[in-house]
C-alpha cells in the first residue's frame, strides 16, 4: 500500500508519511488543530478515543475528565499537558499500566524568565516603588542591589532551574542549586543534596523555588526553613504554592524576619481576596502567570509531534513520568 502524505498549510513543512502501521493518537476532552499538526508532523494519525494507540491530554485541571476517557480507550501512553500533574496523583488517575508522560522542561524557560523577573523587580525595590504616590530621595540608604555577587539558591533543579541558571550567568549572580541527588547543575557555583538546604539558606540573598509538589517537598518552607532566611533575604515561588506553608510565610513577613516574597503560586490559589499577601508591601503576587497556554502551546506541540516519533519507532519517550516519585 502507497504511503498516504499529509500536508501542513502552506506555508509549514510537509508532514512525515503516514502508513497503516502510524500510530493512532487521540487529542482530549477537545480537539486542537495545533496539536492535531504536531501528531500528524511526527508521524501519527489522529483517530478517535476508542481507537486510540495514546492520547493527548490537554485540560490540565481535570484529572476526572481523563479518568473516564480512559476507561473507554486502549491508549497505552498519555501525554499530559503540564510538568505540574500532582491533581492527576491526588485523583489516583496516574497508573503504573500506561506510560504517561508531562512536559517536564518544555515550560521552563518561561517560567525562568518570569523567576528573573521577579529577582530583580525585588533586587531593584519595584514592590516599593510601584505603590508610592510620591518621590522617595533615600540617598546612600537606598536598599536597591544588583544581582552581580548575590547568592540565588534555586531549589529544584529541573527544566526551570536549568534554565534560570543559565539567565544568572550572565549576571554575574553567585547560583547555588539543590536537588533530590546533588547532581550537578550547569552554571552553578555549587550543587548540593536536599538535606543540606537548611544550612544553606543563610547564605541566599534569593531564594527561588522550582521544585515540584509531592509528598516529600509539601510544606518544605515551614516557620524553621523560613527562619534559617536572612533577614534581607527574598523567597521566589514559582513552582506551587504547596512548597511553602502560607501562615508561617506571612508571619516571617509581618514580623519581617525575612526581606519579602514575590509569588506567582500560593496556597490557596487563587489566593482570596482580603488575604493578608495582598496587603504586605513586602510581597509580590502575579497570578500563576509564568507560563501561560498561549506561551506554551507551541513547546508543547513541538514535544508532542517528538514524542510521536519516539513512539512509532519505540524509542524512549520524552518526559516520562516516575508514578513512585509522584511526577
Amino acid at each position: 500500500m502507497p504511503e498516504l502524505w499529509v500536508r501542513t498549510n502552506a506555508r509549514g513543512p510537509r508532514a512525515a508519511p503516514v502508513t497503516p502501521a502510524s500510530p493512532g493518537i487521540a487529542i482530549a476532552p477537545v480537539d486542537d488543530e495545533g496539536i492535531g499538526e504536531s501528531i500528524r508532523r511526527g508521524g501519527g494519525r489522529v483517530v478517535a478515543l476508542h481507537e486510540a494507540d495514546a492520547i493527548v491530554w490537554i485540560d490540565p485541571r481535570s484529572p476526572e475528565g481523563l479518568r473516564d476517557v480512559l476507561a473507554r480507550s486502549p491508549a497505552r501512553w498519555v501525554q499530559l499537558p503540564f510538568a505540574g500533574i500532582e491533581e492527576f496523583f491526588a485523583a489516583g488517575v496516574v497508573d503504573k499500566e500506561r506510560t504517561w508522560t508531562c512536559a517536564k522542561g518544555v515550560y521552563g524557560p518561561a517560567t525562568a524568565e518570569h523567576a528573573l523577573t521577579l529577582i530583580l523587580a525585588a533586587a531593584r525595590g519595584l514592590n516599593r516603588h510601584v505603590r508610592a504616590t510620591r518621590w522617595h530621595d533615600e540617598g546612600l540608604s537606598a536598599p536597591e542591589r544588583r544581582l552581580a555577587d548575590a547568592t540565588v539558591l534555586i531549589v529544584g533543579t529541573g527544566g526551570i532551574g536549568s534554565a534560570l541558571a543559565d539567565m544568572l550567568a550572565p549576571l554575574q549572580a553567585r547560583v547555588i542549586g539543590v536537588n533530590r541527588s546533588g547532581k550537578p547543575l550547569l552554571n552553578a557555583d555549587r550543587t548540593a543534596p536536599i538535606n543540606e538546604l537548611s544550612s544553606l539558606l543563610p547564605d541566599a540573598d534569593f531564594v527561588v523555588l522550582a521544585a515540584p509538589l509531592t509528598a516529600e517537598t509539601s510544606g518544605l518552607f515551614d516557620d524553621l526553613m523560613l527562619r534559617r532566611m536572612r533577614s534581607d533575604a527574598w523567597l521566589i515561588n514559582v513552582a506551587r504554592g504547596g512548597l511553602v506553608i502560607t501562615e508561617a510565610l506571612v508571619s516571617a513577613l509581618e514580623e519581617r524576619r525575612i526581606g519579602g516574597a514575590a509569588l506567582d503560586v500560593t496556597d490557596p490559589e487563587p489566593l482570596p481576596v482580603g488575604h493578608p499577601l495582598w496587603a504586605l508591601d513586602n510581597v509580590i503576587v502575579t497570578p500563576h502567570v509564568a507560563n501561560t497556554w498561549a506561551m506554551g502551546l507551541r513547546s508543547l506541540g513541538e514535544m508532542v509531534q517528538d514524542n510521536v516519533a519516539r513512539f512509532a519507532s519505540g524509542r524512549e519517550l520524552k518526559g516520562v513520568v516516575d508514578p513512585d516519585a509522584g511526577y
